[in-house]
């Protein structure tokens, strides 16, 4: 039987190991207890196992997360996140394609805004994955190219460069926290092209990586780490206030961010300082 295996990291950055649409194992917390998000969205008080296995086994219901039935088009899912960030410019005609990642497939670049969308709603962080046909060939029909068909490949930079040889001029990325977030801003600025690098799960960051990634990177998202709590204290970055900031670590990102502020009719990005940290992830680690 060929492996069927996805790791993600969830609710937390609690990594959690899906097999043949089943959860197989749980790790244990990190110590992040409590998600205002999902306090404000579900009424939970505490992110423990019983929650964590009761919501992973809801996105695979409803969704077909890490199965053959993946859905991989829908509509918004919150006002304000970075698949919706991208929806919008995508519409606009701000950006070409992005370079995400899909449970099933790996790497991949897509074109279409509601395809971005639907695969990047609701996931969490997606550590590996074995490729699912059924959803590489849901993708290439709505026009997305898949990285490495034969083994779901996660590698950004690998995307990031397909996508440049495709011709591709404003290319957006979402990466997690990683060395290859420096790789992909050097090695883009040979090539006549935009690229806008999107960052997701950073809890537990350190404080080094933190400096990386804000050097680097246009939209930062703030999770439930202190690192990026400290920093953002310290250099104030513009920032929209959600339960979860969503912080802009360059202008262009600023703007990007402001363009979907601006369809929803949301009050646009701002630097006040300090924040209002009164309903936050805890602990942040």
């Amino acid at each position: 039987m060929v492996e069927d295996r996805h790791v993600i990291e969830a609710l937390g950055k609690v990594r959690v190991v899906i097999e043949n649409g089943e959860i197989t194992e749980i790790g244990p917390s990190l110590g992040v207890e409590y998600c205002p998000m999902f306090h404000a969205m579900h009424g939970v008080e505490e992110l423990n196992e019983e929650f964590i296995r009761k919501n992973i086994n809801f996105r695979i219901k409803d969704f077909g997360m890490c199965t053959p039935e993946r859905i991989i088009e829908m509509d918004d899912a919150i006002t304000v996140g970075i698949s919706e960030i991208l929806k919008t410019n995508m519409e606009l005609g701000n950006i070409d394609c992005v370079v995400g990642a899909c449970d099933g497939a790996g790497t991949v670049i897509m074109t279409n805004p509601r395809v971005v969308q639907g695969v990047g709603a609701r996931v969490s962080g997606l550590v590996s994955t074995t490729p699912i046909p059924e959803v590489i060939e849901k993708l290439q029909q709505k026009d997305s190219t898949v990285l490495n068909p034969e083994t779901a490949e996660l590698n950004q930079l690998e995307g990031l460069k397909l996508a440049l040889n495709k011709g591709y001029k404003n290319i957006a990325i979402t990466i997690l926290p990683s060395p290859m977030i420096e790789e992909i801003r050097n090695y883009s600025k040979d090539y006549d092209a935009n690229v806008y690098i999107f960052v997701a799960h950073t809890t537990k960051t350190s404080p080094d990586d933190v400096k990386m990634i804000f050097d680097n990177s246009d939209i930062v998202t703030a999770c439930s780490s202190k690192s990026i709590s400290d920093y953002t204290d310290k250099y104030k970055p513009h920032y929209y206030e959600t339960k979860v900031p969503i912080f802009c670590a360059s202008e262009k990102g600023r703007e990007l961010l402001d363009n979907r502020l601006k369809k929803i009719s949301k009050p646009l990005s701002d630097a006040n300082y300090p924040r209002n940290k009164n309903d936050i992830p805890h602990e942040l680690i």
